[in-house]
């Protein structure tokens, strides 16, 4: 990473946030595919210890989270029998909590999409709240113990549920399933009916599918290592939290919530590798992903 100058540091992280794959950041940089690989776990190593420290005590009101379907190295019915069970490879969840006033991320946990993950998500975003918040989640039941251990009482909080009726155009392969209407929930305190919603929570996870190749389907830029899926969320996130201004606010997440006080560039992106290269090489170990929790076998 030493031989990389700032400017390519901060093209490549252009390149990255704005959708490109590994292969075609290699391609528009000139700079070799082995390179853009180490960059992605380096910044994405940067990127996910700076809003560690950065994202805390959140004056937010209302939350909303969600999950998002992935997967590395082969969707669950391709995967070969001699790599079933391995770490990594299958089905992965991105979970994702969002302040509904200022758009910032607050947490996110990649992992299984079970009532362990749920418990690590919602832990670690309660340690990053300053106040009670109302909570919005979908149906998955997985949410209901989690919240409780992770708020207890101390939260308002409620489900939304959306109810499905067939595709419009018929069973096609690509066809999604049209939302007849919806059930409100409440389950915790005294949440507001009029923001019992999930809607900019989900309105990021179409950010995420259109700013990261790979979450965009059908194609073969999905990620092979749980390690790079992982990085690349985290500079998504930095980018998407401190770098883009959001159409409706005319800021970015991180200034509405007053977290920073400018728009970040790519360069100021690129930088936070300088505390990385500052630190004395580790010896390998498990994998960690999201601030506290590896993720496991099935």
């Amino acid at each position: 990473m030493n031989r990389l100058t700032t400017v390519e540091r901060a093209q490549l992280v252009t390149l990255l946030v704005e959708g490109n794959s590994i292969r075609a950041t290699s391609r528009i940089s000139g700079i070799a595919y082995s390179t853009v690989i180490k960059f992605v776990a380096d910044i994405g190593r940067a990127c996910l210890e700076f809003q560690d420290k950065t994202i805390r005590n959140v004056k937010a009101t209302r939350v909303q989270a969600d999950e998002i379907w992935a997967f590395c190295y082969a969707k669950d019915k391709n995967i070969p029998d001699g790599m079933r069970g391995q770490p990594g490879v299958r089905s992965i969840w991105t979970w994702v909590a969002l302040d509904a006033d200022s758009k910032l991320a607050i947490s996110w946990f990649v992992g299984d999409r079970n009532a362990g993950a749920a418990s690590v998500f919602l832990t670690d975003a309660a340690s990053r709240l300053a106040n009670r918040v109302q909570l919005t989640t979908d149906g998955h039941e997985a949410y209901l113990r989690a919240v409780e251990s992770a708020f207890g009482n101390e939260i308002d909080y409620a489900m939304l549920e959306k109810i499905y009726g067939p595709s419009p155009d018929g069973e096609k392969r690509y066809s999604p399933a049209e939302c007849i209407g919806c059930k409100r929930h409440i389950q915790t305190g005294h949440p507001d009916p009029d923001h019992i919603s999930t809607s900019f929570v989900e309105r990021s996870n179409l950010t995420m599918r259109m700013s990261m190749r790979r979450f965009t389907r059908p194609t073969n830029g999905f990620s092979k290592k749980i390690e790079n899926h992982a990085h690349s969320i985290a500079l998504h996130f930095m980018w998407y939290n401190f770098g883009r201004v959001h159409n409706s606010l005319r800021v970015t997440p991180a200034m509405e919530a007053g977290i920073t006080d400018h728009v970040w560039t790519p360069a100021e992106v690129a930088e936070l590798l300088g505390a990385i290269e500052s630190q004395k090489p580790r010896k390998r170990g498990p994998y960690k992903v999201r601030f506290v929790a590896s993720l496991s076998p099935v």
